[in-house]
């Protein structure tokens, strides 16, 4: 049975964590109006989304060892089952190789597939991206980060470069079942310009989503950047750490503590625009004579105007007092989290206690 299905396949940093978010929330009123967003029996979509992402792409982070293994397959199942439209959504497939978007398609094959590319300007992405990386446990400069973009030498380009990424995804495809949306550098009146325009790309109608979502991966400001920094190289634990130090630091410290501080944004160096800039008019170059669909305007994809007046400050070079001040915040609420968990060496006393009174029983 042939079916539409909407392949979002990012790029990081362009609103996806409130797109899935609000996916989540709508899955049974989405479902009455013909939209599935395949997921599991038990626990959130977007969970089963990332797994099905990974399996394909052959990684496994995130999670125990194998824990990703079997989801891709899983995927395909539940889009074969599913009635009318079907809409699959995760940003780290922007970067696929070109043989695992050659085994998407294929397993996608005999179904309408439209590929969904949500890209950002430059100016505003890459600052989101650098921190974005020292959140999952990076230790590089921004310096650093940014030459290494330039030199298209990190996983971030190659997600993040519009031409490669839809060249790849849309090869198979004819050029109108491409559709980039742009992300505004206005909101809109409400605030959610962005939504609407992902409402279009999926031929969904808003007032099939009315629950609104509050999750969004909100930025951190240079102090708070420099304190995870300084984190991840003395914890030495890696990007890919366990799963129980990445909800401590990158849900609990980043997430909700970090980024609630009054903070100094991390901005994208005044030399550095040039390069934003370029790759902008490219981008938009390649757009008009490919002949994909556009929701939104692409002049969204420049950067906006270098403020002359503006000081830059070096995310690099943070203050002491500046970066002693996040830490003190940091860890107030990492001592409190400590102390709200149980005591493993009570709780091992207490699982004894238990296995002698059982055994007393007997």
């Amino acid at each position: 049975m042939s079916r539409v299905v909407h392949l979002h396949i990012g790029a990081p940093k362009t609103g996806t964590t409130y797109l899935q978010d609000r996916l989540v929330l709508n899955t049974a009123s989405l479902a009455r109006h013909g939209v599935t967003i395949p997921g599991p029996r038990v626990g959130r979509s977007d969970t089963f989304h990332f797994r099905a992402a990974l399996d394909l792409l052959d990684q496994d982070w995130g999670g125990a060892p194998g824990h990703a293994e079997g989801a891709w397959a899983a995927m395909m199942r539940k889009v074969q089952r599913a009635d009318g439209n079907v809409v699959i959504s995760h940003e780290i497939l922007a970067g696929a190789k070109p043989d695992k978007v050659v085994k998407a398609m294929n397993d996608l094959a005999g179904h309408e597939v439209h590929v969904i590319y949500s890209a950002r300007d430059l100016g505003r992405q890459l600052p989101a991206a650098w921190q974005e990386s020292i959140k999952q446990g990076r230790k590089w400069p921004f310096k650093r980060f940014l030459t290494k973009v330039e030199r298209g030498q990190t996983w971030f380009f190659n997600a993040m470069d519009l031409p490669t990424v839809l060249s790849r995804w849309g090869a198979k495809i004819p050029p109108e079942r491409v559709h980039v949306v742009t992300v505004p550098h206005d909101r809109g009146p409400n605030g959610d310009e962005l939504w609407l325009r992902f409402c279009r790309a999926f031929s969904i109608d808003p007032a099939w989503a009315p629950l609104d979502s509050e999750r969004d991966n909100r930025s951190l400001g240079i102090a708070e950047t420099s304190l995870l920094r300084k984190l991840n190289r003395r914890l030495e634990l890696g990007v890919w750490r366990d799963p129980a130090y990445d909800a401590l630091i990158r849900e609990l410290l980043a997430q909700q503590v970090l980024v609630s501080r009054k903070a100094i944004p991390v901005r994208l160096p005044p030399d550095r625009y040039g390069f934003a800039e370029q790759q902008a008019d490219a981008w938009i170059e390649w757009i008009k004579g490919s002949g994909v669909d556009v929701v939104g305007d692409v002049e969204d994809l420049r950067p906006g105007p270098v403020d002359p007046d503006a000081v830059w400050l070096n995310p690099d070079t943070v203050s002491r007092k500046a970066l002693a001040r996040a830490a003190v915040d940091a860890l107030a609420v990492m001592t409190r989290e400590a102390a709200s968990r149980p005591d493993p060496r009570k709780e091992l006393g207490a699982r004894l206690r238990r296995r002698a009174e059982h055994l007393r029983d007997w």
